[in-house]
């Protein structure tokens, strides 16, 4: 239990909280992003196409999950990508990732974007990113610190889980004469 695994046992408080040894917090595993979004990624309805989108947001991932590890990561599960609200062309594209669920040798990487436009200057929810990372070496445990940190490990457990079948890595592929 995540949350058992970090308390302090010499108080009551889960505000004082001891990091296990070979982990991260949670909070630590973050990366953010600024991308103007210029007329030549629209699509024929005059707004952002969603390719440019799931690019920005997987090599943010990619990075993420890279600093993390530390060593190259592959990618193993991109989850289902529904797009919640459209990207006009001239806005603010923020887009920050997270690991947010880690076992064995792989990172979960949740990446949230959002947008803001000239005209008003709230920021709005585009798409939130799944994507599963494998590293060539075991990597530390992840630990939330906030209630709404483990909400993230939990959602991010579940779209682990969700992966159909395990990978593995082989280091020789064969090649063919």
């Amino acid at each position: 239990m995540v949350a058992r695994d970090s308390e302090n046992k010499g108080t009551i408080s889960f505000q004082s909280r001891i990091l296990p040894p070979k982990s991260v917090w949670m909070e630590d595993t973050k990366l953010k992003s600024l991308d103007i979004c210029h007329p030549q990624e629209r699509n024929i309805f005059n707004r952002i196409f969603g390719g440019f989108l799931m690019r920005k947001a997987y090599e943010l991932a990619w990075a993420t999950a890279c600093s993390f590890g530390g060593s190259r990561p592959f990618v193993v599960t991109v989850d289902d990508i529904m797009f919640q609200k459209p990207v006009e062309v001239g806005s603010l594209l923020f887009l920050s990732s997270q690991v947010c669920f880690t076992q064995d040798n792989y990172i979960q990487v949740r990446v949230h974007s959002e947008v803001s436009s000239l005209q008003c200057k709230e920021h709005m929810t585009t798409n939130v990113f799944h994507f599963t990372f494998m590293s060539e070496k075991e990597v530390p445990l992840v630990f939330p610190k906030t209630y709404g940190e483990s909400m993230l490990y939990l959602d991010g457990h579940r779209h682990f889980k969700s992966m159909s079948v395990p990978v593995t890595l082989k280091k020789d592929y064969p090649v063919e004469p």
